[in-house]
């Protein structure tokens, strides 16, 4: 038999790094996603997507949003790091460039392709 000395106790922690896991845009979207996740705005031409960690660094990133094109702000959470922002096409993949550009290539995130649906 063992004794306590021959246990191991392994503690993992989660650490959440600066990280963009998504940058999505939506040109064009089916008319009823607007109302089923709750955007008020229907009658822009497309959604941006953010998911972004630290969750906290969303609110920066819907400032350097609003600041690079005109885009209006469809949902963001501080919580989690989801942003929603609406606008024309050109002027929200403007805009996530622009937040790419600002977290990942000034602030050290790690980054993510840009893609499109």
């Amino acid at each position: 038999m063992g004794s306590f000395d021959d246990k191991e106790r392994i503690i993992q922690e989660f650490v959440p790094g600066k990280q963009v896991t998504l940058a999505h845009v939506i040109p064009h979207p089916v008319e009823d996603l607007y109302q089923k996740v709750g955007l008020i705005d229907a009658t822009s031409e497309a959604v941006g997507i953010f998911t972004i960690t630290p969750s906290e660094a969303a609110i920066i990133a819907v400032d350097v949003a609003c600041k690079a094109a005109d885009v209006k702000i469809g949902f963001v959470d501080r919580f989690n790091g989801s942003v929603v922002i609406t606008g024309d096409v050109s002027a929200v993949e403007s805009s996530i460039r622009q937040v790419i550009s600002v977290l990942c290539d000034s602030m050290g995130f790690s980054s993510t392709e840009i893609t499109r649906s």
